[in-house]
């Protein structure tokens, strides 16, 4: 009988890694790797602004991810400097705010690792609702926009000739990942969040035929790194957020030694 705090862990763990996967598509394909670091370091500076304020940090962080990201869209309309250029000015910027921001509070120690790699052993119902809340929207949302997104991860130019609005949809995909990456915090952490995002998209491109099964691959190896991962966290005592990473990329490595090929579809993104 498993008690109530693991089962609370594992059903976190695979709200977060169904969310994650499809959205982690969209990051691999759109090569937007950095992007997710960059909001986690912002994430670090609405902790550090709750700490300062008084106020509620899921908040605090979730108003600071998206003003980041709607910021960088804006910037990258000025096409004056590169994308991977402003994303290590945000990234090391809000981090650097953050810890100033932290030094004004008189008597305050903050342990950043709980941050950075969360304690997804602590989650109580209310972040179960919250997650379940938050992921199931950001799902309805990433339904709509998919074909957008889809189009213009293709090709843009022609995208905006046919009609999509491509500042909307792009923002929108940048704000569906810092809101999932602020609501996943108290999870898998600021930086982590990013690999669940990353890996098991990563793993599942080799193996998909079109853009809709890499989406349900990559949750489906999310899940499994999340399985494998509290498993291993309590056969060998070891740190649970950072056990799921690992074997999402334990998956990862084993998997690229198959011999498999498959057979791109005219409707998938370009490999990079």
């Amino acid at each position: 009988m498993l008690d109530d705090f693991v089962i609370r862990a594992v059903l976190a763990g695979l709200m977060v890694a169904v969310v994650a996967g499809p959205l982690g598509a969209f990051v691999v394909w759109r090569r937007m790797a950095y992007f997710g670091d960059t909001v986690s370091h912002s994430a670090l500076l609405g902790v550090a602004l709750g700490f300062l304020l008084g106020l509620n940090l899921n908040l605090l962080v979730t108003v600071v991810c998206v003003t980041v990201a709607v910021l960088l869209v804006f910037l990258q309309r000025r096409q004056e400097l590169a994308s991977d250029t402003l994303l290590g000015i945000l990234a090391h910027s809000a981090l650097s705010l953050g810890m100033v921001a932290v030094a004004f509070v008189e008597g305050l120690r903050v342990d950043l690792m709980a941050y950075l790699f969360g304690d997804i052993l602590a989650v109580t119902r209310g972040d179960l609702a919250a997650i379940a809340i938050g992921g199931l929207l950001a799902l309805v949302l990433l339904t709509i926009l998919w074909r957008p997104l889809l189009a213009i991860t293709v090709h843009e130019e022609i995208a905006r000739v046919e009609g999509v609005p491509v500042l909307p949809v792009r923002l929108g995909l940048m704000l569906l990942i810092a809101v999932v990456i602020a609501s996943a915090m108290q999870v898998v952490g600021v930086l982590l969040i990013t690999a669940l995002m990353i890996i098991p998209a990563a793993t599942a491109r080799r193996f998909a035929r079109t853009p809709e099964e890499m989406g349900l691959l990559a949750a489906g190896f999310g899940v499994l790194a999340v399985l494998l991962g509290i498993w291993g966290s309590f056969s060998h005592d070891t740190p649970t957020g950072p056990s799921i990473v690992v074997a999402a990329m334990l998956v990862f490595v084993v998997l690229q030694f198959l011999p498999f090929s498959r057979s791109h579809h005219p409707q998938a993104p370009p490999p990079e």
